[in-house]
């Protein structure tokens, strides 16, 4: 099978992905960062009356057209106790922020704009005109006003516009469920001691971790030793659950020891490709299980967690019908770049400014994908294209940032 370019692998891989239509109901407790599935309408006006949008006085604007109006104060009006008789000429209401306008008034002059006399009079020290410092009635939204619509993400400010709405519940889009399946007989889980050929399994957890960070939740299916019936067994498991997607964590490729690929292939699954013009992550695989994406990402911790950017991370955006995060980025090279061959390059890099702001991208000088130490420490990848041509020192060139940018 002839290697895939990344661009035509994604596109395999993503064009026939669609979308979770499953829904559930939540409290808006806990639906942040969820999708909503159904548009909100508004259950009530906001504000529900005209309101003060300052501390100071009620009045009617022609009353105090000009500084020096004398007005006798009648009554106080704070949020959640309104003043309810009437303003006439020459009365005013002391009001505070939030409390609803008395009848009678149009506008509110500010408390620094006055000057208290006795006898319950005030003296005004500003011209005021209708309307001023009073949020009218519906300003925000009216009721039967569709203000949230199907699609939206529930970030912040949204889940507060929900709440105000007066929805305690709101109707969202299931989060897609990844199952990750670690496999091989030399990984033991952090916390055991090794034996003296084998190593800690660690990619499930960064995997575990950029599945969730883009809307996912996660079954750990744990590590599973090279035996076809324990790795059939995990995969009934994914499938039991309903997994949108799963992941399996080496044994992808086609070598006397790589069971996942067969196993996952004897059990049904429709294989599109494995290998990718890309490195780190040639051996990688696509296929689907009944309506279960499998995704089999290489062993090598670095190339799985590189893979799980350009393929994983996409995927289940998708799903879960979240946009991407947009992580690229156009730096100047620190060091020259020799050409490159077929493949296309991840190089793991530091990321600083010059001294007009501009990004400088700095590639390690160890490119292993064995070596987890330098992708943690890094703050991109620098992509080099199949046969791209060598680069000097300063040139532009494409990143894909693995963190945000620090400005």
């Amino acid at each position: 099978m002839a290697l895939l370019s990344v661009s035509e692998a994604r596109s395999r891989l993503l064009d026939p992905a669609v979308p979770i239509s499953r829904t559930e109901v939540l409290d808006l407790h806990h639906a942040a960062g969820r999708v909503l599935a159904e548009d909100l309408v508004a259950r009530l006006t906001q504000p529900p009356f005209d309101a003060s949008a300052m501390d100071g006085y009620a009045l009617r604007s022609r009353d105090a057209a000009a500084p020096g109006a004398i007005l006798r104060v009648i009554g106080t009006a704070s949020a959640g106790h309104g003043f309810y008789g009437t303003i006439g000429e020459g009365e005013a209401v002391r009001i505070f922020t939030g409390a609803p306008v008395p009848a009678g008034a149009d506008a509110v002059l500010i408390q620094e704009d006055t000057e208290k006399l006795e006898d319950g009079r005030v003296r005004t020290t500003f011209a005021v005109t209708a309307g001023r410092h009073v949020r009218p009635r519906g300003q925000d939204f009216a009721e039967g006003e569709t203000v949230l619509t199907a699609g939206q993400s529930l970030d912040f400010p949204r889940l507060t516009l929900a709440a105000a709405l007066n929805h305690r519940e709101v109707v969202v889009y299931r989060k897609p469920l990844v199952a990750i399946l670690a496999t091989g007989d030399e990984l033991v889980r952090p916390g055991e001691n090794p034996g003296p050929d084998q190593i800690v399994g660690s990619n499930s957890f960064g995997v575990a971790a950029l599945a969730r960070e883009n809307g996912a939740d996660v079954l750990d299916l744990g590590i599973v030793p090279d035996d076809t019936a324990q790795i059939t067994a995990a995969v009934g498991k994914a499938q039991e659950a309903g997994a949108d997607v799963l992941v399996t964590l080496g044994g992808a490729s086609v070598g006397d020891h790589d069971l996942v690929q067969k196993t996952l292939v004897d059990a049904g699954m429709q294989l599109d490709f494995w290998k990718i013009a890309m490195r780190p992550g040639k051996p990688l695989m696509v296929g689907r299980l009944g309506q279960m994406h499998v995704l089999g990402l290489p062993g090598n911790p670095v190339s799985s967690m590189v893979c799980g950017l350009l393929f994983l991370e996409p995927l289940v955006c998708k799903l879960a019908r979240r946009a991407p995060r947009n992580r690229d980025a156009v730096a100047k090279t620190a060091n020259a770049l020799r050409a490159n061959d077929r493949r296309q390059d991840h190089l793991r890099a530091r990321l600083t400014r010059d001294d007009e702001g501009r990004l400088v991208a700095e590639p390690y000088e160890k490119q292993d994908s064995s070596m987890m130490k330098i992708f943690a420490n890094s703050d991109c990848l620098i992509i080099r294209p199949p046969h791209a041509p060598e680069l000097a020192p300063g040139s532009p060139c494409s990143v894909l940032l693995l963190r945000p940018l620090e400005e």
